[in-house]
């Protein structure tokens, strides 16, 4: 058995990763642990604070106790606001306090994109235009090229965010999309997105890496586990997993 934990802030996508938990079909358990939200706002110093040191380190102790193997930090915009050197700081931080590997969803989006041979990504966002930008500089900071942007859908909140349904995810992801993008992103961790990955790829007729996908397969990327689960895409179905 391998265990995973995730530090999740609030509650809005939260059924995803049971979900995902069954789609892999292995011998692995999914434990996360509810972060304070605090100010549920996409704003950059609302952001900041979500992702503040003592609001992960109130859930690492219950991961710690569920014997947890390696720990994610299951928040895009929380990690990426720091800017590439920051959202490390936030990891080593976050490591030093569980005391195991650990990482982000916004680094799990970095590591993804490469593992499923992307090199060009297209980002459809549910956060403002600015906010969005600065998960394009990070994925640029890591090495990935960005050949379009599309935010600013009016949604202001993880909670609103997390009403969304198949129909919106997949309208946000085709108007993200363009010919020269070897992937499609939808970074929010707040969106039900993992019981429509094939739906999605099918559409677009290429890999689509959404949030809570990218940050279950960076906890297995950290525990060296390899799980194959066409249920959850592209990504899911890829050997080896990239080490970085």
């Amino acid at each position: 058995m391998t265990a995973l934990g995730f530090l999740y802030p609030g509650h809005s996508a939260e059924d995803d990763y049971p979900r995902i938990e069954q789609l892999l079909g292995s011998d692995i358990r999914v434990d996360l642990a509810h972060t304070d939200v605090g100010e549920d706002e996409h704003r950059v110093d609302a952001l900041r604070q979500l992702g503040a040191p003592e609001r992960l380190a109130a859930g690492v102790e219950q991961l710690r106790l569920s014997g947890a193997e390696a720990i994610v930090w299951a928040s895009t915009s929380g990690g990426f606001v720091h800017g590439w050197e920051g959202a490390h700081e936030q990891v080593r931080a976050l490591a030093r306090a569980a005391g195991m590997p650990a990482s982000s969803t916004s680094f799990g989006f970095v590591h993804a994109a490469k593992e499923v041979g992307a090199a060009r990504v297209a980002v459809g966002a549910t956060y403002p235009d600015d906010i969005t930008a600065l998960f394009a500089e990070f994925l640029r900071a890591g090495g990935v090229e960005v050949t379009a942007v599309r935010g600013g859908p009016g949604i202001g909140t993880a909670a609103e965010a997390g009403t969304w349904g198949e129909a919106e995810v997949l309208a946000l992801a085709r108007a993200a999309d363009t010919p020269d993008a070897d992937a499609v992103l939808l970074p929010d961790t707040a969106l039900h997105t993992a019981a429509h990955l094939p739906v999605l790829e099918k559409e677009l007729g290429k890999p689509v890496l959404t949030a809570n996908q990218v940050t279950v397969w960076e906890a297995l990327r950290l525990a060296d586990r390899r799980v194959n689960a066409p249920g959850l895409g592209t990504l899911f179905t890829r050997e080896p997993i990239v080490q970085v």
